[in-house]
């Protein structure tokens, strides 16, 4: 069952439950062997776990990964490793990504000719906009 390492973290550990040797570049889709039934008006989101992106270069090819409430199939888990000269062994039990429940508003969207300026100024100023 996927659970918080420690009292009050956001994220729920998901683990592998196969083995899978990840080459440097190459991608994989793991398997955690759970289902869930997430309540509608709310999603999970599956993150990188920071240990292995700092230690080992894994991370998820799709970050982050989304699970609608409607789904009801096993996570899976696309890595990445991009180490460029060490394999990364996974195994059973390896903790490989986390999961975050978060809430998912239903919105309307209309078409217009224009908008209402934005309250702090920033406009259609996109990256890097806020400085360094």
């Amino acid at each position: 069952m996927p659970e918080r390492a420690h009292p009050g973290d956001a994220g729920y550990d998901l683990r592998s439950v196969e083995r899978v040797d990840l080459a440097p570049g190459a991608r994989a889709l793991v398997r955690t062997g759970i289902s869930v039934a997430i309540p509608e008006g709310y999603a999970g989101l599956v993150l990188p776990r920071s240990g292995l992106a700092i230690r080992h270069g894994i991370s998820l090819v799709n970050t982050p990964g989304l699970i609608d409430s409607g789904y009801r199939g096993e996570i899976q888990v696309p890595l990445i490793n991009h180490d460029r000269e060490e394999t990364f062994l996974i195994e059973e039990g390896t903790r490989i990504a986390q999961l975050v429940l978060v809430r998912a508003a239903a919105a309307f969207f209309a078409e217009v000719q224009f908008l209402e300026p934005a309250t702090d100024g920033r406009g259609e100023s996109g990256f890097g906009s806020s400085g360094s």
